[in-house]
Parts: structure tokens; C-alpha cells; sequence
């Protein structure tokens, strides 16, 4: 199941850079735990499922109406994946320019997500996933 994972990644960034938020949401189960890199940095906890991932996307394409991610590497960990990307857009209101790399652990259950993590770099993501202490 572990490179079906893998596929469902690219599948799940792409629907986001497209903004198909169906097609994203398709991938995801209707309890998944999600966490953006926003509320991560802020200590806030996840936004829990297909509602909450709902109000997460309304809220993050007002301010930054043309993110768009790009994958560099997805990594197999059997019933998780450790993604390093890169992120980059403009903000709506001052036209700045964001672009930061990206560090993602997704847990997945029978083809779905059911929980997404963003992290700050690759040291936390492998922590979280059991690689190192």
C-alpha cells in the first residue's frame, strides 16, 4: 500500500495547486487530523476534518491567493510519508513575495490521509516519524 502513499502525495499537491479542494479532500478521511505549518509554528492544534480542512483552505488562498508547492522528495515510511518541498506565492494585500521549504508528514489508513503535519525543517519531520531522537 506504501507506493499507492507515495502516488496519493503528488496526487493530493497537485489538487492544491490546482485549487480543487474536492479532489483534495477526496484523498483525506472525514477525521483527519491536519496541521499546516501556520498552526504548527503558532502551537495551535490541528483543524479536524473535511470542515476543518475546509476553513484551513478558505482562510490560507485569501491571503495568499497563488501558493502553489512544488515536491522534491517523497519519502516511503510504509504507512506514513516524509515530503520535502518548497513553497512559494505572493501575499493578496502587499503583493510580497513568501517562499520557504517545506517539511510534511502524512499518516495514511486505506488509501486516505488521517493526518498531515507540516514541520519547521527536516530535523523535526524525522523526529516525529521516529528516525532520530
Amino acid at each position: 500500500m506504501s507506493q499507492e502513499n507515495v502516488e496519493a502525495v503528488y496526487q493530493v499537491i497537485d489538487a492544491y495547486n490546482r485549487r480543487d479542494l474536492g479532489a483534495f479532500l477526496s484523498l483525506m478521511d472525514p477525521n483527519v487530523e491536519f496541521t499546516p505549518y501556520e498552526r504548527a509554528v503558532e502551537g495551535l492544534g490541528p483543524y479536524l476534518g473535511h470542515d476543518g480542512v475546509r476553513t484551513w483552505w478558505r482562510e490560507a488562498f485569501e491571503v495568499l491567493p497563488d501558493l502553489n508547492a512544488e515536491i522534491h522528495e517523497v519519502r516511503d515510511l510504509g504507512h506514513q510519508t516524509l515530503v520535502h518541498g518548497r513553497l512559494h506565492g505572493q501575499g493578496a494585500g502587499s503583493g510580497a513575495a513568501i517562499e520557504r521549504t517545506m517539511w510534511l508528514v502524512i499518516g495514511w489508513r486505506e488509501g486516505k490521509e488521517v493526518w498531515w503535519h507540516a514541520f519547521q525543517d527536516e530535523a523535526e519531520a524525522l523526529k516525529a516519524v521516529g528516525l532520530v531522537d
